[in-house]
């Protein structure tokens, strides 16, 4: 390999960059976890746009990044890039996690008062038959019926 690819791939600043992006969304993301375990979803870091930015840019780096660049730098620096890569990868997968957790509550919340306000709003039904009170059939039970 020649001098000018060589230091072609080595960009130092450029994985210095991702190393101090993916710290800076690291602790954005460290700090929703927390504020998710208390239920506190109003205070998110990541709906900031300053992260959300940061996010952005953090992604064309990496899209753009040859791991050729890694394998070239110095070995600390290697070390410092991947430890934080695997501990973004982390974060990522339990705050991932956590959304889905609220998501799937604050869902299930929702649907318990829908079918309570249904069943709430349903009317009483006495045990016997009475001609008087046939109760109507839904348009499913129709299209049941007719095929």
């Amino acid at each position: 390999m020649s001098t000018a690819n060589t230091a072609k791939l080595e960009d130092t600043p450029r994985i210095e960059r991702l190393i101090a992006m993916a710290e800076r969304l690291i602790v954005a993301l460290e700090s929703d976890i927390a504020e998710l375990k208390n239920g506190r979803t109003a205070a998110l870091k990541t709906n900031e746009p300053e992260i959300q930015t940061l996010t952005a840019l953090y992604g064309r780096e990496a899209q753009g990044f040859d791991p050729r660049l890694a394998q070239s730098a110095p070995p600390s620096l290697r070390q410092r890039f991947v430890a934080i890569t695997a501990k973004f990868r982390e974060v990522l997968q339990l705050h991932a996690r956590m959304l889905t957790r609220v998501k799937n509550a604050s869902e299930g919340i929702v649907r318990a008062i829908a079918t309570e306000v249904e069943r709430a709003s349903a009317p009483m039904r006495p045990y016997g038959p009475r001609p008087d009170n046939a109760p109507k059939s839904s348009g499913a039970m129709v299209f049941n019926q007719v095929v």
